[in-house]
């Protein structure tokens, strides 16, 4: 059988072969062998790169399916560049990787991530395209936060004195927000900035100027709601952490690594 498919994961697995994580567009979430792929003289190694999209052949196994061919349709060649787009797709993946069964097919959660591993190799604004398809990935998932009105009372939001909170899966009112101490302030701009990345419209996005302050606070929020949602903190989320530290300070963060390995 042929999917079109994404390498979320791969793993080494006996003295030459490797088990893929693909995400595909057809059978949902599934894991293959690629037998042989770590022999220098493989014709599969090259082309099974992570966050690249294939075309692949798969023949069916005992317990897991067996990569026979596979075509490279695109490498996102961006996020192999710079290691801070490289950390984003890591989290898209690791996100994807948790919150998805296997075999469950999701064309439209597809067609998400190619579009956003697309916009993080090459955007001048990768970070809201991690923060663009968290929002989408979460409301095709199941999990759209409430946005619109209070999440406890179903009352009409006022501008100012909202809370987010990430248990109850939306924004607390002024007057609901006291029975969650811990919830952190959400402001009417970071509001806004959520319900356009519902929208699923880039384009606007892009058009928008997003100072800093708007940014990390929106990155924040989205950051313990998926968290909250996975049950469990995602692993490169540090390692995005670290990252986005040293991309403020101005640290060059490029690598010509060929290939890519998962954060420690």
């Amino acid at each position: 059988m042929r999917a079109d498919a994404v390498v979320l994961r791969r793993h080494d697995f006996g003295e030459a072969d490797r088990i893929i994580t693909l995400f595909t567009e057809n059978l949902g979430k599934m894991r293959a062998v690629a037998k042989g792929v770590r022999r220098p003289t493989s014709r599969l190694g090259g082309h099974l790169e992570l966050f690249s999209r294939i075309q692949v052949m798969l023949a069916r196994g005992r317990n897991l399916e067996t990569i026979t061919q596979v075509e490279m349709v695109d490498p996102f060649v961006g996020i192999r560049d710079d290691l801070w787009r490289t950390g984003l797709a890591y989290y898209v993946a690791e996100l994807l990787d948790r919150l998805t069964e296997e075999h469950a097919e999701n064309r439209e959660l597809y067609r998400a991530v190619v579009a956003a591993l697309g916009r993080i190799a090459t955007s001048d604004r990768p970070s809201e395209a991690l923060h663009h398809f968290e929002v989408r990935a979460l409301d095709l998932l199941g999990y759209r936060p409430e946005l619109k009105v209070c999440v406890r009372c179903r009352q009409s939001l006022l501008p100012h004195g909202n809370a987010f909170s990430a248990v109850s899966g939306g924004i607390l009112c002024g007057n609901c927000r006291v029975l969650a101490a811990a919830a952190p302030d959400i402001s009417a701009n970071a509001i806004r900035m959520l319900r356009l990345y519902l929208t699923d419209d880039w384009s606007t996005t892009l058009r928008l100027r997003i100072d800093s302050g708007l940014a990390e606070e929106v990155a924040s929020i989205l950051r313990v709601y998926t968290h909250s949602v996975a049950e469990s903190a995602l692993k490169s989320d540090r390692f995005v952490q670290e990252l986005r530290r040293e991309y403020n300070a101005g640290v060059p963060l490029v690598t010509s690594a060929p290939t890519l390995t998962e954060p420690s």
